[in-house]
This record gives structure tokens, C-alpha cells and sequence, in this order.
């Protein structure tokens, strides 16, 4: 039985088959989307119909690829990256061009929003996040405002995936994990905050799609496009979701209270819970999973930038960067890096720098500079940890989305104080919508198979790669970590960070 997830990237229209009972990607195919061009800088467009042929000529090379096979396609799931706008008409035509998420046109309506609801903190506290450019909250208001005309003449506006979602049913609906990132959405008591659509204009909740439940399906593949690829009738379209909440489930995570570190350039620790846990000082972002779990997110600009710093530097191989971290003391001779090259969202220091500090003529060395830009990352990871815990997180594990080897796992460990593991399998938000697309499809054949069965099923932990906490070392670094924040918040309230 095949599973198809299709994601609509930025740059490219991605389409994967899932063969559940081998656990493996058995096809992939994809097609590049462009942007519109000649637009004010910070904009970011494209055009919807293009999506639409991108996904036509991708599904249609998997389905190739899979030959006699494609018969046994039973779901279809759809993801896309966070925020975006779509605006339809009442005769479903598309009214503009596509915002996309990483549009940043309506930076001074999430200003206006702001000021009209007591800033970031009456927007955490009424929805559970602040608000970005790139959320339909912030572009719908944009369109009001800049394109009245046009924002008159909407009867729907969609997020890339609910479009395409819509698109392949026929049914005008959404998930809770897509909802979560419009900005719209009251994260906590699942539903669209009427304060807010009040606000940014009348009658634009009505604008607004369905929230479906979890394991509920957007509906059928329509029946033209079934004949058209040749596929089976009754092939089920899952509700769809945001990328990063499908990225979560394709690395294993679906019950409460599992964590996992993204040690991807997009780091980030990430906490699964029954019920949405808000950071109220707006480090942590909230949103939903797939499996109707709340998320509490704590983004890291720099778990790749900070080390690749220092391999550059050098001229080193990973391994050769891996042996001077490992050849380094602990503490690195007291050398402390704070690794805000990229700024940093956990702590909040969007314009930070890179610090380096504590330097004498002794311990300038390679590799204690390698060892203080693995521990500053680690403690980065420390301080997103500790900002779960004071949310009520309890961790006992935390799972990583890949093998970072022995060195800066056991790192990790010492700093988390719980065993870390890497898992195997874990193939992206594209995996993670033929996931999704299994569990609604098993759901509606009346099999209570769950998120937490076909993720443990896809999706395994690496026991090889498992790497248990020192106790010395843990007490030790969260020394370390706390001489690090001191330095951070010192260096932030006088200006130089």
C-alpha cells in the first residue's frame, strides 16, 4: 500500500510515494516554481496555477515510477512551509498573486495589529503567539489595506497547502497545524479568534476554512483527477499540514512529552504536550501537531553556523572537527562562546553578534576555539531546555532528527542531563505528509491505527547512536550555561549584544 506526500517548497514542488509495509520511500520526483519578479524588495510571490502544474507533472512522474503498483495508492497528504496567502473568489478563481510565507510586505500591519491588542504580549496571550509578516493574519490585513478591491472581492483565502488541499477535494478545509501558523488562530482552544478577524476586517472569518480533527480527511480525490493519473477511486486526501509539524512527526515524535532537537541548520528544541503550553515571554513558539498535540517550539539561529565558523577557519573535515572538540577540555580552558552569529530567537536577540570570551595567551588554542563553539550550541539547547522546563516539560529523552555523531551527542546528553537519541528514517515534511495521509486513511477504514504506531513503524530510534548524560559533566555545564546567560543578558542590557 503507497502513501503520496507532496510539498509545496519555496523553490520546489516535491512529491514522495510511502510504501507503509516496507517503511521506505519507494518514489520521488519534483518541479521547480518560480518567483514573480520586478516586486519591492522584502516581497515574495508567486502564482498559485503554477503549484497546481507543478504537482500535476510530479505526481505524474512518481506514479511512473511505481508502474502497476499505483494501483494500491489509497492517500494523498499535503504540506507546505509555515504563513502565506492565497485569496479565491466566489467562483474559486485566484483573485492575486500567492503571498508566501517569507513575504515580509506586512511588517507594519503586524505593527498595527500589535498596537491595537497591547503588543506581542495581548497577542500571546489571546492566541498564544506574537504575530510575522508571513502570517495570514498580518498579509490579510496588508490586502485590506493596500488592495481593497481585491481583499472585497475574496471569498476564501487558503495556505499554499489547504489551496492544494482544496484543489485535489473539492472540500475548502484546513488542520489545526496550518491554522496554528496563520496567526489567527487561537492555539490553545482550537479555534479561530473573532477578536482578531473582527479586527482586520468584517466577514473575514467566513473567508476563513474549516478546522478539521486530526485523524479526519479533507475528503475523496476528485474523480477527474483519479481518471486522470490513473489511480483508484476512493483515494483519500488528508486534512494537511504546516511543514515544520510534519517534519515532527516524520522524525518520530507523537506522543506527549516527547522532545526533540532539530540539530539542523532550521535548530530548534521542540516539546510535544496534550495541551498547548504557552511561553508567555514570547521565546517559545505554539502551534499544533499531527496528531492533535500541542507544540511548544524554541528556535536556534546557529547549530550549524557556529561550528562551520570554526571548520572554515581550519580547513577541517567533520571528523577533524570532531577530534578537537574531542581532544579539547571541557570548558575549553575557559574559553566561552556566545554563538549569535545569525542573532538568536532562544534568547531573544534577534540583532546579537558572536562573542567570544575569556581568551588568554594559553587557552587560544584550535581546539579549545572547536570545543567553545560545540558547548556554546550545546548550551544554546541548555537554555531552550530550561525554558521548557519552566513551562512544565519533564523530559526523560530527547530524540535528535539526525546522527551528529558520538562526540556532540554525548555533548548534548551532558547538557540536557536525559539520554539523547538519534532516529533513522526520518525523511522531512514530505515523509511526514504520507504519514499523515496513512493515519487518516486507516482511521477511515475503521483500524485505530495512530500517529504514535505509524511513527514508531516508519520511524525508529538509532539505539546505536544513543548516548547517556554524565552526572559531573551535567552539573558542571549547567555551571556553565548559567556563567554563559549572565554574560549574554549583561552584554544585551548594555547594548553590545
Amino acid at each position: 500500500m503507497h502513501f503520496l506526500g507532496i510539498e509545496i517548497g519555496h523553490g520546489l514542488t516535491r512529491v514522495a510515494a510511502l510504501e507503509l509495509e516496507a517503511a521506505r520511500v519507494t518514489a520521488t520526483a519534483s518541479a521547480p516554481l518560480e518567483w514573480i519578479e520586478g516586486l519591492p524588495e522584502g516581497y515574495a510571490e508567486q502564482d498559485p496555477a503554477r503549484w497546481i502544474g507543478a504537482v500535476d507533472h510530479a505526481v505524474r512522474e512518481v506514479l511512473a515510477q511505481l508502474g502497476d503498483a499505483k494501483a494500491s495508492v489509497a492517500g494523498i497528504g499535503v504540506t507546505a512551509p509555515a504563513g502565506g496567502m492565497v485569496v479565491l473568489d466566489g467562483d474559486d478563481r485566484i483573485v492575486r498573486p500567492a503571498k508566501r510565507g517569507n513575504d515580509r510586505s506586512a511588517r507594519r500591519q503586524v505593527e498595527e495589529i500589535g498596537r491595537a491588542f497591547g503588543g506581542a504580549p495581548g497577542l500571546i496571550e489571546m492566541t498564544g503567539n506574537a504575530l510575522s509578516a508571513g502570517s495570514l493574519a498580518a498579509q490579510a490585513l496588508w490586502l485590506k489595506e493596500h488592495e481593497p478591491k481585491h481583499f472585497q472581492r475574496a471569498a476564501r483565502l487558503l495556505s499554499a497547502q489547504d489551496f492544494i488541499g482544496y484543489w485535489l477535494t473539492g472540500t475548502n478545509a484546513t488542520s489545526a497545524s496550518t491554522a496554528a501558523a496563520s496567526g489567527l488562530f487561537e492555539v490553545p482552544n482550537r479555534t479561530w479568534c473573532e477578536p482578531l478577524t473582527a479586527f482586520i476586517g468584517e466577514g473575514l472569518g467566513g473567508l476563513l476554512p474549516e478546522v478539521l480533527e486530526a485523524r479526519q480527511a479533507r475528503g475523496a480525490l476528485r474523480e477527474s483527477l483519479g481518471d486522470a493519473w490513473g489511480l483508484p477511486k476512493g483515494v483519500l486526501v488528508a486534512a494537511g499540514s504546516d511543514g515544520r509539524a510534519a517534519g515532527l512527526f516524520a522524525s518520530g515524535a507523537a506522543l506527549p512529552e516527547d522532545l526533540l532537537a532539530d540539530v539542523s541548520a532550521e535548530g530548534a528544541l521542540v516539546g510535544l504536550a496534550a495541551e498547548a503550553r504557552v511561553d508567555f515571554h514570547g521565546e517559545g513558539k505554539v502551534g499544533c501537531d499531527l496528531a492533535g498535540n500541542g507544540i511548544t517550539r524554541m528556535d536556534l539561529e546557529n547549530v550549524i553556523a557556529a561550528p562551520e565558523l570554526i571548520r572554515r577557519q581550519y580547513g577541517w573535515t567533520g571528523a577533524e572537527f570532531d577530534h578537537a572538540i574531542t581532544a579539547a577540555p571541557a570548558g575549553a580552558d575557559g574559553l566561552l562562546f556566545l554563538p549569535y552569529l545569525r542573532g538568536e530567537s532562544v534568547p531573544r536577540m534577534p540583532d546579537g553578534c558572536g562573542v567570544l570570551h575569556g581568551m588568554t595567551l594559553d587557552n587560544f588554542t584550535p581546539g579549545n576555539l572547536a570545543r567553545a563553539a560545540a558547548e556554546g550550541v550545546a548550551l544554546g539547547f541548555g537554555f531552550a531546555m530550561s525554558r521548557l522546563r519552566d513551562i512544565g516539560f519533564e523530559p526523560t529523552e530527547v530524540r535528535l532528527t539526525r546522527d551528529v555523531g558520538p562526540t556532540s551527542a554525548q555533548l548534548l546528553a551532558d547538557v540536557f542531563g536525559v539520554p539523547v537519541v538519534a532516529v533513522s528514517g526520518g525523511g522531512g515534511a514530505l515523509l511526514g505528509a504520507a504519514m499523515q495521509a496513512a493515519v487518516v486513511y486507516f482511521h477511515d477504514q475503521g483500524e485505530e491505527l495512530g500517529f504514535d504506531e505509524i511513527a514508531g513503524y516508519v520511524v525508529t530510534a538509532d539505539e546505536a547512536s544513543r548516548r547517556l548524560p554524565d552526572a559531573a559533566l551535567h552539573e558542571f555545564y549547567g555551571e556553565l550555561l548559567a556563567r554563559q546567560q549572565y554574560l549574554a543578558e549583561t552584554l544585551h542590557a548594555g547594548g553590545f549584544l
